[in-house]
């Protein structure tokens, strides 16, 4: 697998599409850091780490009714094309209705975590 944040968004929509409780992958460290994002802003109930050698992330989803709370995902850089924004740079989703995932030297931060902190970095994901 080459983009492995692609197969993180793309399991959380086929999850919320098949109205599913919670989805399982195999963690990263980066993955773990969006999934830290997405429960900070709201967009997921919870996550847990299981295993000892062979560690899965597990997350909750959350749903409004017979909806999911994300309407959408979109990888914004991928491997192939990475996408730098400076701090000014970073978009506003949905008119301040979405979120931007920014990866900068402070580690992975929401895009108003990183307009506050005047940094810039690849942009990651975005979710509304």
């Amino acid at each position: 697998m080459t983009d492995t944040i692609a197969d993180f968004l793309t399991r959380i929509r086929n999850a919320q599409r098949a109205l599913l409780a919670d989805v399982a992958m195999p963690h990263s460290r980066m993955k773990q850091s969006l999934a830290e994002i997405l429960k900070k802003e709201g967009y997921i109930q919870d996550f847990s780490v299981e295993g000892k050698t062979l560690r899965t992330l597990k997350l909750k989803l959350k749903y409004d009714g017979r909806r999911g709370v994300i309407t959408g995902l979109r990888r914004a850089s991928s491997p192939g094309l990475r996408r730098y924004v400076g701090s000014s740079e970073i978009p506003r989703v949905r008119g301040g209705l979405g979120i931007s995932i920014v990866s900068t030297p402070q580690g992975v931060l929401s895009g108003s975590d990183a307009r506050k902190r005047n940094v810039g970095g690849e942009l990651l994901c975005i979710v509304w």
